[in-house]
């Protein structure tokens, strides 16, 4: 018993112990027809050594799902022991952040309740006892220990609001290891457990981007811009402040085809920091072909070009510098390959083309820093490193980048606001095909029209006269692509200097 001092009240403790609760992690799930992918993802939760005294909730949510989703999670938590909560949303027009919201107020209630519901001592206690709230994708999987990692990521500094794990993409296991003659050959297609020659190639050339840019992050102290949606351990006042700060009904907005980036820099306004695990690794889904990546990477670069851009937000974050400078890189990758296309097609065609053996240099630093960037890829293949060195693979790669940079900011320009989302799940469930061959055909079509053209007019373009009205602007054009090499050359060698750490990716 105790007694309050001056009054003759008394209470008992026994409510109070029965709301006390173990300090817990709970896990986001947000599952949008993952029926496939869920089992492998809860699994991965299963095998996790959790932090000492620490229980571990795990909140599912089947959202707009036509599926087994829901059944198949269910199944899968009573069958792993986990405990497992499933939320089912419908007319959810939020897509992913509805779905995160709605396990937030399913939690810590719905602001936007007009009628205000008095919070029971159980619900309050379980509040409380949430240290750490994981977001996670339905198709992600934790590696052994990475919530361990996280956890110890999180905890180690008081303003530490969100850590996310390293990720690495699944390498789909060869096609040719199938055999036609098996019953279940469709079925095990149909899984994604296996992919082509062109799909473990996409999926490698993700990967080593993905590598390249942990690298880069770890080089530079570990702070992140974004922490991705596959796997981030949040603090669960950091976001509670990022909703109250903003006037918002659940710490993650519609308002951005990139919500985490946007979580990620509103945090960063409030004080907290945000970091990469160097241990933790979670195992993601790469896009396995032309198509899906490319409607991926145009709603990742326009959301990040939209926070960028964005007055309206007023946001900054300590890396806005460091993404505009990987714009105007990206800008100068772009301008090098369409000037060197023209200069060297007009100085062919004219007969003053020169071979100058100092444009091997370029080359080599290029071979080089992919070369290592290939070495230090998770779980490389000797194709893969060989492809790199020979720069076939990279330059391949950067070409379809450069072309959703281009696509990114001809939109942005003329305001034609596309819905990165939409085209993502469509292209996803097959329902939006691809233009690459009829866009090869008529690059292949040009070029053999201009090739003619130059073969049938050869007199006249290699004539005196035309060589000596060509020959300025050719001069004035190499000497721009000089200069422009020299200035990409020396950001290769500054990427080689930083890649001689020890951080792995």
């Amino acid at each position: 018993m105790i007694t309050v001092p001056g009054s003759t009240e008394t209470r008992t403790l026994s409510k109070i112990k029965r709301t006390y609760m173990r300090p817990r992690i709970v896990a986001f799930i947000p599952a949008h027809n993952e029926e496939k992918a869920i089992h492998d993802c809860l699994m991965g939760l299963k095998e996790q050594v959790l932090p000492s005294g620490v229980e571990l909730d795990v909140f599912v949510v089947a959202d707009n799902c036509t599926d087994r989703t829901e059944e198949i999670a269910q199944e899968a938590g009573v069958e792993l022991g986990l405990s497992i909560n499933i939320i089912v949303t419908e007319n959810n027009k939020q897509r992913k952040v509805g779905a995160l919201n709605a396990v937030w107020k399913n939690i810590y209630g719905d602001n936007m309740d007009i009628f205000e519901m008095e919070r029971t001592d159980y619900e309050i206690a379980y509040q409380r006892s949430v240290k750490g709230i994981l977001g996670m994708d339905a198709d992600s999987r934790l590696a052994p220990r990475a919530l361990q990692y996280l956890w110890d990521g999180l905890m180690s500094a008081r303003n530490i609001g969100g850590v996310m794990a390293k990720y690495t993409m699944r390498m789909p296991k060869k096609k040719s290891l199938l055999s036609k003659d098996d019953p279940y050959y469709e079925e095990k297609l149909y899984s994604g457990e296996y992919g082509g020659p062109m799909a473990r190639w996409w999926t490698h050339q993700q990967k080593q981007d993905m590598a390249s840019w942990l690298l880069n992050l770890q080089y530079r102290g570990g702070s992140t811009y974004v922490l991705g949606g596959q796997a981030t351990l949040f603090r669960p006042e950091a976001l509670y402040e990022v909703m109250q700060s903003n006037k918002l009904d659940g710490p993650w907005q519609n308002d951005s085809d990139v919500e985490d980036m946007l979580l990620t820099w509103q945090l960063q306004k409030n004080g907290w920091k945000t970091l990469v695990s160097p241990r933790a690794r979670c195992f993601v889904d790469a896009m396995r072909s032309y198509h899906t990546f490319r409607n991926q990477r145009v709603k990742w670069s326009s959301g990040t070009v939209s926070l960028l851009t964005d007055r309206d937000l007023m946001l900054k974050t300590r890396h806005t510098g460091h993404l505009w400078r990987s714009q105007m890189k990206s800008l100068m990758d772009l301008l090098i390959r369409v000037i060197f296309v023209l200069m060297l097609g007009s100085a062919i065609a004219t007969d003053q083309f020169q071979w100058s053996w100092i444009w091997v240099i370029p080359i080599g630093l290029a071979s080089l820093l992919n070369a290592i960037l290939a070495l230090k890829t998770p779980m490389h293949r000797p194709i893969d490193v060989i492809l790199a060195f020979l720069l076939i693979s990279p330059e391949i790669y950067l070409w379809v980048n450069l072309m959703t940079f281009a696509q990114v900011w001809g939109e942005k320009l003329s305001n034609d606001k596309k819905d990165g989302w939409a085209n993502q799940y469509q292209a996803e469930a097959g329902k939006t095909k691809s233009k690459l061959v009829q866009g090869v055909l008529a690059l292949l079509l040009v070029i053999s029209l201009v090739i003619f053209a130059c073969y049938y007019f050869r007199d006249y373009l290699t004539s005196e006269a035309v060589q000596e009205a060509t020959s300025p602007y050719l001069m004035a054009g190499w000497i721009g692509l000089t200069g422009l090499t020299i200035l990409m050359s020396l950001i290769m060698v500054y990427q080689i200097w930083t890649l001689r750490g020890r951080h792995q990716a």
